[in-house]
């Protein structure tokens, strides 16, 4: 379970990251990453810890397999916060394959993502 401070508050923080973050891909999601820090909105960029969206469409799968993703993708985003910069905002989109990959396949391909954008996990 994500801590309160650490999840996305609304529909713009979303749109926010998305618009204005960097962008990597793997076969299984799409990571979207801004640093708060250069947010010209001050209330937004002095909002401790990092924080995380995910986003986990019909076209991963019925309600069972949608949750079964997002449960993973979560459980992974916990052991990443130490890795991640204070004022980042981190987005996740689970691509079709996230349905039918393993926690270890996600974990990976998310670890690939951050990593393409520079931001490594350990």
């Amino acid at each position: 379970m994500l801590p309160q401070q650490q999840k996305f508050t609304s529909p713009s923080d979303f749109s926010r990251t998305i618009k204005r973050g960097r962008r990597a891909g793997t076969r299984t999601v799409v990571v979207h990453l801004v640093d708060r820090s250069s947010m010209p909105d001050a209330d937004i960029a002095l909002q401790g810890g990092p924080r995380v969206g995910l986003i986990v469409s019909k076209a991963v799968g019925n309600a069972v397999i949608r949750h079964r993703t997002s449960r993973r993708l979560r459980h992974i985003c916990v052991s990443r916060f130490g890795s991640l910069p204070k004022p980042t905002d981190l987005v996740i989109r689970a691509l079709p394959a996230a349905g039918t990959a393993s926690s270890s396949e996600l974990d990976s391909d998310l670890n690939k993502a951050l990593k393409k954008l520079g931001v490594g996990h350990g």
